[in-house]
């Protein structure tokens, strides 16, 4: 296991330094290097300042990322506005916490200033993600550039996003769907060691009866944060802003905050991988920087399948 994870970090970083080129229209890792030279340090720049001010927002931009590529793929769908004939994506349930949105017009307009049509909004949400994964403690990693921007964002297209009472075999089966492998899926919900859940998201397991797969002491404490009502938050982890492996420390307590979160502890199929990553991160960061490069190229657009907006929250 380890010597596989080794050759594919190894074989990431041939990539990389090769700048291969994915897909037939050529997505690159050096795609803007001749025609928006500045376009990655821009991106670097903006998205470390505002983390420096706001830590909690790197949950908010992987969320995003993710919420995006899901979607129709990470065409930047999930930053389109509603129009009176259409309620996008954002306005969906699903998406009413993610956000970050203001901080991906910065980048966009400052990218336009400097290039003007060239590094499109599907790339920025891709960088942004990654910036907040490494700035955060995690992994630092490259992802394939070149996405062009979708047209379409629809509120009934999120009802395929996964929701947080599906259990493991439900989550294996619908990450399945996509490409991914079980420890694809697993290593991609260790983000959740950045960030919080709201009471909505978890209330269903301090129902009578509670959930018997938490730990009594802890399904208090959920019960505790819950009278604050819905919207009170409770951190996935001890370390709510920091890239780590506490996650899964978390799961072995049985401390899960989602259910979606815990059954990964009680499913024989992936419990394995759980304990891989709680008691070795590294594994887990490698696992991870290599499911996020693949998740980055789901269902890309490119060359007249997609466009560059001039405006993130708006078809051109």
């Amino acid at each position: 296991m380890v010597l596989a994870n080794f050759l594919g970090v190894v074989l990431l970083m041939e990539l990389i330094a090769g700048g291969y080129r994915f897909g037939a229209d050529g997505l690159s890792m050096n795609y803007y290097v001749f025609n928006c030279p500045l376009a990655e340090p821009i991106v670097r720049s903006t998205v470390t300042s505002a983390l420096q001010s706001d830590p909690t927002l790197a949950a908010a931009l992987v969320r995003m990322h993710f919420h995006d590529c899901w979607i129709q793929g990470c065409d930047g769908s999930i930053l389109l506005d509603s129009t009176k004939d259409n309620t996008a994506e954002k306005d969906s349930p699903g998406n009413l916490r993610v956000r970050g949105f203001e901080l991906i017009d910065d980048v966009k307009e400052q990218l336009e200033n400097q290039c003007p049509g060239v590094v499109s909004c599907a790339d920025i949400v891709a960088m942004a993600a990654r910036e907040a994964v490494s700035w955060s403690g995690g992994p630092v990693y490259d992802i394939p550039k070149g996405r062009k921007d979708g047209r379409r964002s629809k509120i009934e297209d999120t009802i395929n996003l996964p929701f947080p009472t599906f259990n493991a075999s439900e989550l294996v089966r619908v990450f399945g769907k996509r490409g991914f492998s079980a420890q694809d899926m697993v290593a991609l919900s260790g983000a959740h060691t950045l960030g919080v859940a709201r009471c909505s998201s978890f209330k269903t397991r301090l129902s009578d009866p509670v959930d018997p797969t938490m730990d009594s002491d802890f399904s208090k404490a959920l019960a505790k944060t819950c009278s604050g009502g819905d919207n009170a938050e409770q951190s996935f982890d001890v370390t709510r802003n920091n890239f780590d492996s506490f996650y899964f420390q978390a799961l072995q307590r049985k401390a899960g905050v989602l259910f979606s979160d815990q059954t990964l502890y009680n499913n024989p199929k992936t419990k394995a991988i759980v304990n891989n990553y709680a008691m070795n991160q590294a594994m887990f960061f490698l696992d991870f920087q290599q499911a996020m490069v693949k998740m980055s190229l789901l269902d890309v657009k490119e060359g007249s399948k997609g466009e560059v907006r001039a405006d993130c929250r708006k078809v051109n």
